[in-house]
């Protein structure tokens, strides 16, 4: 394809290539998902269901099929060239810190790292490594597995007897846990490629500190964010169109990126959810924000946000709208038992998600994260890693609630 001066050709073989890889997609993730959505209607007219082995999803397999269909596009548009050596393509896949929870790295983006990591390869650069992955350890162990065991007792509950209090306590732990564990997985995933010599883009930027939902999907899950742009929505259009269009592919790429998720009706409503909102701001909503001021316009998006998180976790429609209802219900109060335990983790994940809110927290973040080391700052935050990877080590011993959330996606 890259040697071919030939359009037409190029495009048959990137339709090829690509229709591969969203075939093996469809199949082992989506098959079961439409065979049992076709057999609901069939024996709504009382026909015979389709028989079906259901298949097992292979871990990974959303992330590294967007990998694969970034390197053939990339080559198609000759933003680069396409790898020489076999290997380098396969490090490019399946290159392990990245795997199966991300981030998705696009394959311009890393190329040239490929083939030559000296670059990247530091001693330094190993360090600070090891500390972002200990710091992504402990968001992971420390903070998402404590607020998480208490979702999941929460979301296993009747959603009849809840009330709004209890509620709102699990979407908040749900909400928090998610963000805590999927950060976490990154900054484990950067971390271990930079002791490696890589360089991974980062895949979260503060998103609960957002002031509309556009900005909040500037902020989480970056990488997806920067997939979708580059690879549905600039394809169908982007910003270079009319106003009905604009919206219809906002529309398309918040479904499609729904149902990258998982394969259920509820990550399509969530989809379609956020992408109604980012249509919203765009006709009203962001003035609206403006007059309000950030810290009102803040808390509006968290909200949003915190309710597509149910929306994102509840699979099934009716008891999905049962807990909606009950975020809601005024009159009904069910007592959990908030304890000091409980307390310190919920404060601390509320602190480490609005932190960078403010001036001093966002120097000190960008301190960590993107200025020079020099070595009595290595001595300090080496001390607090290390402080932080005992604390971690001594939690994933003691504490049996480990969940791999990702599975589903």
């Amino acid at each position: 394809m890259h040697q071919s001066a030939n359009e037409r050709k190029r495009k048959i073989l990137l339709t090829f290539s690509v229709s591969i890889n969203i075939g093996l997609l469809g199949y082992f993730k989506y098959s079961n998902f439409f065979v049992e959505n076709i057999n609901e209607v069939l024996a709504l007219f009382g026909l015979k269901n389709i028989v079906w082995t259901k298949l097992i999803l292979p871990i990974g397999i959303s992330f590294y099929t967007f990998e694969t269909i970034t390197y053939v596009v990339d080559v198609y548009r000759r933003v680069h060239t396409p790898l020489t050596n076999f290997k380098n393509y396969l490090l490019y896949i399946l290159f392990f810190p990245k795997l199966i929870a991300g981030p998705i790295v696009r394959f311009h983006d890393i190329a040239d790292q490929l083939e030559d990591q000296t670059l990247n390869d530091t001693p330094d650069n190993r360090l600070i490594g090891l500390y972002q992955f200990i710091i992504g350890l402990a968001k992971k162990v420390i903070i998402a597995n404590h607020l998480g065991e208490h979702a999941d007792i929460i979301f296993g509950m009747n959603n009849e007897n809840l009330g709004a209090s209890l509620a709102w306590i699990g979407t908040l732990c749900y909400t928090f846990q998610l963000y805590f564990d999927f950060s976490g997985y990154s900054d484990m995933a950067i971390g271990l490629a930079k002791m490696v010599g890589f360089q991974l883009p980062e895949n979260f930027n503060n998103p609960y500190i957002a002031n509309s939902v556009t900005d909040f999907w500037r902020r989480w899950h970056i990488s997806l964010g920067n997939w979708m742009r580059n690879y549905l929505y600039i394809p169908l259009g982007g910003n270079k169109v009319n106003a009905k269009r604009l919206y219809l592919n906002l529309g398309i790429v918040f479904i499609a990126s729904g149902f990258w998720h998982g394969a259920s009706w509820n990550f399509i409503i969530w989809g379609a959810y956020h992408g109604m909102f980012l249509i919203l701001e765009r006709l009203f909503l962001l003035k609206w924000y403006q007059k309000l001021g950030n810290p009102l316009s803040t808390f509006i998006s968290f909200f949003i946000v915190s309710i597509g998180w149910v929306i994102f976790r509840i699979d099934r429609i009716d008891p999905l709208m049962s807990y909606l209802k009950q975020l809601f219900n005024l009159h009904q109060h069910t007592n959990y038992p908030v304890d000091s335990e409980f307390l310190t983790y919920f404060i601390l994940a509320v602190c480490s998600s609005f932190f960078a809110y403010f001036s001093w927290g966002k120097k000190i973040q960008c301190s960590f994260y993107q200025a020079n080391y020099a070595f009595q700052k290595h001595l300090i935050v080496g001390g607090i890693s290390f402080g932080l990877l005992v604390l971690s080590i001594a939690f994933i011993t003691a504490f049996n609630f480990n969940p791999f959330i990702y599975f589903r996606f």
